[in-house]
């Protein structure tokens, strides 16, 4: 089974240029899945992935990484059975575990302007911690889209940022004067210590900031601010999309932003503006129950 994994990451990597994290995930699940059934590819039934599948919820797994490890082996297998390793794709028939659709969490303006304000602009850590809550709110970005930025991917004077997302693929988005100021404050102060590395965002040590190393400083500030509940960088990103659609903003320039690939994927949003509406009318309409009262 190792040599066809190996073969897999390989197509996964030229044929569909996969990212080191996408590559380093489809390996853990196929051998997770190798592991439990111990058997060839030529083997493998339609009981073998579903008890894998049932055999990972037992174990605690949550419903949504048990089905994107399904959808690890769909893929592998698939690609066996496009190389003529096997006869058929026995994955295909294997639903996935139904899971509860939650809605993205987002913070309210005034939770997001405490958020953005508290760290002060003077100082190295302080300025970047600044630029970066700034831009995730200003964007939409992805952690890894911030912590992949160079320095020469943001265009303060035009307020343009280049954006490699998933896929590798590019798109240039605007961000705002108060990331764009925050930005030109921390170049100074990067300047100041004579770090000119290409890398946009550089940790205490001098390097590139990592995915983690961008998640803490979100969990820190908001912490200091007093918002309670999981709160992260996907949550700004969430934020952005909500505040753009309440004010107006049309769904699919929303999906452009966000680097959707499908706009189903940007469509959970309008859920979340439905919410806002009927809010708002509770509270204001005269006829409904909590107007009239």
């Amino acid at each position: 089974m190792k040599e066809h994994i190996d073969k897999f990451m390989r197509y996964l990597e030229v044929q569909k240029d996969a990212s080191r994290h996408t590559l380093r995930a489809y390996r853990k699940d196929l051998e997770e899945f190798s592991a439990h059934i111990r058997k060839k590819p030529v083997e493998i039934e339609l009981i073998d992935v579903r008890s894998f599948v049932a055999q990972q919820i037992k174990n605690g797994l949550n419903k949504t990484t048990a089905g994107r490890r399904l959808a690890s082996v769909r893929s592998f297998l698939q690609y066996l059975h496009r190389e003529g390793y096997i006869k058929t794709n026995p994955a295909k028939l294997v639903s996935s575990p139904k899971t509860q659709k939650l809605l993205p969490r987002f913070l309210t303006v005034d939770d997001v302007f405490s958020l953005v304000e508290k760290p002060p602009v003077i100082g190295f850590v302080h300025a970047r911690d600044r630029a970066i809550l700034e831009l995730l709110y200003s964007s939409g970005l992805r952690v890894s889209e911030i912590a992949g930025l160079n320095v020469e991917d943001v265009n303060t004077r035009e307020g343009l940022v280049k954006v490699r997302g998933k896929g590798k693929k590019e798109r240039i988005l605007p961000i705002g004067s108060k990331a764009v100021d925050a930005i030109k404050s921390y170049l100074v102060e990067k300047i100041l210590l004579k770090r000119r590395d290409k890398a946009m965002f550089l940790n205490r040590g001098g390097a590139r900031l990592s995915d983690r190393g961008v998640r803490r400083i979100v969990v820190k500030y908001a912490k200091l601010v007093g918002i309670n509940g999981r709160i992260g960088p996907h949550t700004l990103r969430h934020t952005f999309a909500s505040h753009l659609l309440q004010s107006g903003a049309d769904l699919r320039v929303i999906q452009e932003l966000l680097g959707h690939s499908s706009l189903s994927t940007t469509q959970k949003y309008t859920h979340l503006d439905v919410t806002h509406l009927m809010d708002i009318y509770d509270r204001a309409h005269p006829l409904s129950d909590k107007g009239h009262g």
